[in-house]
């Protein structure tokens, strides 16, 4: 089997195989998502990274970004992939190689792979959320995949939760502009900036120069040594996260949530406040229902969500 697992800022080939229920990584690639280059040039380059490492092609799983549509197998057009707009892609890996090729949006590949492997083993009602470089959900609903009319199900980055705010998903105050890595990337930006002009030195972005260079991983090291800019701009987000959380528990009712990437790495900088907007805004009954666990497929997420469309030829 093979995995695409097609990012904004990275593509991975992963190669695997599933033994008595148990998804095994063999072998993987990784290589810079290029977009100075088309679409179907960067899926080449994936499918010679996978020849590398396979000459069996019978089985292809993709994991990509939304919006796509994954009945007809298309990457419509990603935020975070400029050059993947309409590219038919499962035809042209159909064509090419012959076997067995499934699409599905990240979140939901995520998704059933955490229902299947992971952390929504057992469960019936299940949502996760990707926050990673963006923010989509995925859906398991009464023991299945859902994926709506047409591949698009999920997408909660688009939902604006305030009228002004970071940009994500291409509107200023949406959930992915408030919880995402880019959009932590850009309130730590704002928040350097206001401290700098204040003669305050944020220890993430010690000058107007180094703005460039502030990402959210750098802002949670600082607020893990102690930096209160850098929590400040956590903090924000872990509530922006509560109100989209509040959103999606009182609207689907779900039985557990998984949150991937960012979470599993920083959510002792969000919980409080998330918890705390979840309190005051989630309808009590669905909050008492719920459980909100990181993801436990890890950093190979990504490989195992897009292995699992692979595995589930039926």
């Amino acid at each position: 089997m093979i995995g695409f697992d097609i990012g904004g800022t990275k593509c991975a080939v992963t190669i695997g195989e599933e033994i008595d229920g148990i998804l095994h990584i063999k072998n993987k690639m990784v290589t810079a998502t290029d977009h100075s280059i088309s679409a179907y040039e960067m899926i080449d380059k994936m499918c010679d990274m996978a020849a590398e490492m396979t000459d069996d092609f019978s089985h292809i799983g993709i994991s990509c970004g939304g919006p796509l549509d994954n009945k007809r197998g298309v990457i419509i057009s990603p935020p975070n992939l400029p050059t993947f707009r309409d590219i038919e892609i499962v035809d042209y890996l159909k064509k090419r190689y012959g076997g067995f090729v499934r699409l599905e949006n990240d979140a939901d590949a995520c998704a059933f792979a955490e229902w299947k492997y992971g952390a929504g083993k057992g469960c019936q009602n299940m949502v996760f959320l990707t926050f990673g470089t963006g923010l989509g959900a995925g859906l398991v609903l009464g023991g299945k995949l859902y994926t709506g009319a047409n591949g698009n199900a999920g997408e909660v980055g688009h939902v604006r939760l305030r009228d002004t705010g970071p940009i994500g998903f291409g509107k200023k105050g949406s959930f992915e502009g408030f919880a995402s890595g880019g959009g932590i990337a850009q309130m730590g930006k704002t928040a350097a900036r206001e401290q700098l002009s204040k003669g305050i030195v944020p220890s993430y972005c010690k000058s107007i120069d180094e703005l460039d260079n502030v990402t959210a991983r750098t802002i949670a090291e600082a607020a893990y040594s102690g930096d209160q800019t850098a929590i400040d701009v956590y903090r924000k987000c872990g509530e922006m996260l509560g109100f989209g959380l509040s959103i999606i528990i009182d609207v689907l009712n779900p039985e557990r949530i998984v949150i991937g990437s960012i979470y599993t790495r920083s959510s002792d900088l969000l919980k409080e406040t998330m918890l705390e907007v979840l309190k005051r805004e989630a309808l009590a009954p669905s909050l008492a229902a719920v459980e909100i666990l990181p993801a436990t497929l890890g950093e190979n997420l990504g490989d195992y969500a897009a292995l699992s469309l692979a595995a589930d030829n039926h």
